[in-house]
């Protein structure tokens, strides 16, 4: 068996002249033997959970809370670690192999929208899973997981071969998975199969740089050993957002199946790896998950080629390990912003919220709004005559005294008022300031107050579109308020521990 340099450099320091990793993600290589003596084709394998950090839970609970209130409608970016790749390059068997479960698999395209996985490790023997989406929560098992997926995937995507930018949760909580969370894409094609839309290479473009394209996403980038790096799609895409490589992982497929000049190509990184390369293993026909980590690790140990390949930077185990590794850090540095954006966006939403035109609830405020915006001063009443009211909208108590008051007078001034009108200039005056300003002011307001008018009622229906706004901000206060009680708590979390 060849021996391994333990001192080579890891995939965060590979680059000749790079004295500085791009991110300090501080990643080891995970022991794949216990401590006790054993024999090199027979590793003890510990489950593909660790206790890296007290704090990765809590935080990654928090992030999912914010994920399930769905903060990013606000414009607030999560930290995200996003699994992508060309259409048969391995992403299933990888994302298989972490949670230890079994998903679609068939020809084509098997992930048709967004699949959200969330994987918890939990002491329990028993695993839970469930599927989220559509507001409603689907239970399942590992037996009957694959079929679930596809069943919730034809509900959101439909049953043909289309694509779906509306996510799929998956939420496994198993003894041994790794604390992760992570975003599954559809792989990329460039050629529609039968049916399949003609622009669906457009379609998942549009999918994967809207998740890849955020500074807080890590981009996991699943390439085969087969083909040559530089002309696969997912590394010219996640080059277009991410150019020196400081958020981008890759994780080598199929080093089995093409094994000679693996070596040359994670070492040489000609396509700006910044996070580093994992090599693995796919499993093979009806291994067992552990079946498969004996092969895998045997496979890395003997090889006279793959065995050359620094042993932190091969195996599903270590993959897992740099995963927490990454979200841990990545979830540390970007939580201080989550929460002054949080905070911004509330206070916007409050303040556009409080600009926002009375919402009428009564016939009397209506009224008072009425007068308002026409100014009305010149009411007339018959029987009675015109009356003075605008004074009235601050004395809503004495309302009906004044009215009366007002109308018993202004009938007794109009009476005197006749008998100075001894001119005919002041007539015509007069008749044409009537004719203008009370005749017209009568109409609007018989429209408005008339006993077939219905004025009022309107005057208390909003327009759609400020109805809509009003409905929106609201929507968006309670969400913000939310996500702030959310990450307050695990801020509070974090000051206490220090």
């Amino acid at each position: 068996m060849a021996s391994k340099n333990k001192h080579s450099k890891t995939g965060l320091q590979q680059k000749e002249g790079n004295e500085k990793a791009p991110m300090d993600f501080d990643a080891q290589p995970l022991a794949l033997v216990a401590e006790e003596e054993t024999t090199a084709l027979v590793p003890v394998h510990p489950p593909l959970m660790f206790s890296l950090n007290e704090r990765i839970r809590p935080l990654l609970d928090a992030v999912d809370k914010l994920r399930h209130l769905k903060v990013a409608q606000e414009g607030i970016q999560l930290p995200t670690i996003v699994v992508v790749g060309d259409q048969s390059a391995g992403k299933s068997s990888v994302l298989e192999s972490l949670a230890g479960i079994s998903l679609p698999r068939g020809q084509g395209i098997c992930t048709r929208v967004p699949l959200i996985m969330r994987l918890q490790h939990h002491p329990h023997a028993l695993p839970e899973l469930h599927l989220e989406y559509h507001g409603k929560t689907v239970p399942t098992d590992e037996t009957h997981i694959a079929e679930a997926i596809v069943s919730a995937t034809d509900e959101i995507a439909g049953n043909g071969k289309g694509i779906s930018n509306t996510p799929l949760t998956l939420v496994v909580k198993k003894r041994g998975v790794p604390d992760l969370t992570m975003v599954d894409l559809p792989g990329i094609t460039r050629v529609p199969v039968h049916g399949q839309p003609e622009d669906i290479y457009e379609q998942i473009s549009g999918i994967i740089m809207e998740y890849i394209k955020p500074e807080e996403s890590i981009i996991l980038n699943v390439l085969s050993t087969t083909v040559d790096f530089p002309t696969c799609e997912s590394i010219r895409m996640s080059q277009r957002v991410d150019k020196t490589g400081e958020r981008t992982l890759a994780v080598v497929t199929k080093a089995d199946k093409a094994p000679e000049g693996l070596l040359e190509k994670v070492t040489a990184d000609d396509v700006n790896i910044g996070l580093g390369y994992v090599c693995v293993r796919n499993r093979i026909g009806d291994e067992s998950y552990e079946e498969a980590r004996v092969e895998e690790t045997g496979l890395f140990q003997t090889h006279p080629l793959l065995s050359k390949i620094d042993e932190s930077m091969v195996g599903v185990p270590v993959l897992a390990q740099k995963l927490v590794q990454i979200q841990a850090t990545i979830i540390s540095r970007c939580l201080p912003d989550i929460v002054r954006k949080i905070n911004e966006k509330l206070n916007a939403s409050i303040s556009e919220l409080n600009k926002m035109p009375q919402n009428l609830s009564s016939v009397a405020e209506a009224m008072t709004a009425f007068m308002r915006i026409i100014g009305i001063s010149k009411i007339s009443i018959e029987g009675f005559g015109e009356i003075e009211v605008g004074h009235l909208r601050d004395y809503p108590s004495v309302r009906e005294q004044a009215f009366d008051m007002k109308m018993r007078i202004t009938a007794y001034w109009k009476v005197v008022l006749k008998r100075f009108v001894d001119s005919m200039a002041l007539h015509l005056l007069l008749s044409i300031q009537n004719l203008v300003n009370r005749d017209m002011e009568i109409e609007v307001v018989n429209e408005f107050m008339g006993p077939h008018g219905g004025g009022i009622e309107r005057i208390l229906e909003e327009s759609p579109a400020v109805a809509k706004k009003r409905e929106r901000l609201y929507k968006s206060i309670k969400l913000l308020k939310d996500s702030k009680d959310v990450v307050a708590e695990i801020m509070d979390r974090i000051t206490v521990e220090d």
